[in-house]
């Protein structure tokens, strides 16, 4: 089955940098968009950002631009993100998701469109 496994996250301080790992298992990797999504203490679970399956596209929710990038490698079967400039808004739970269908077009960013989950990786920026 389909496993996925997130590194990376850590304390930091606001402005520091992250840098989030998701090595993926038991798919196909280069068929399937990847995706970061978060979840903050009492709130729901949240789009990042998300890459196509080729890594040529990428989307970021607008609080996240210009400071995360996402990207992936396909010989790796990994997807990455990358954090700088850190605020303490960002602090949350980070999963990465992978997408349920083969080589969209459009890249997915609702969870209802990921069909596989990591089991998190903790984030926390200190003021």
């Amino acid at each position: 089955q389909v496993q996925l496994v997130e590194s990376g996250g850590g304390l930091v301080q606001a402005g520091g940098s992250l840098r989030l790992s998701c090595a993926a298992s038991g798919l196909t990797f280069s068929n399937y968009a990847m995706g970061w999504f978060r979840q903050a203490p009492g709130k729901e679970r949240k789009f990042v950002a998300a890459i196509n399956w080729s890594g040529g596209n990428t989307y970021y929710v607008d609080s996240v631009k210009g400071r995360f990038t996402i990207s992936r490698d396909n010989a790796k079967n990994t997807v990455y993100l990358q954090m700088n400039s850190l605020k303490p808004e960002d602090t949350a739970i980070y999963y990465c998701a992978a997408d349920s269908r083969k080589k969209v077009l459009i890249i997915p960013t609702i969870s209802e469109r990921f069909g596989s989950w990591g089991q998190g990786t903790q984030v926390t920026v200190s003021s």
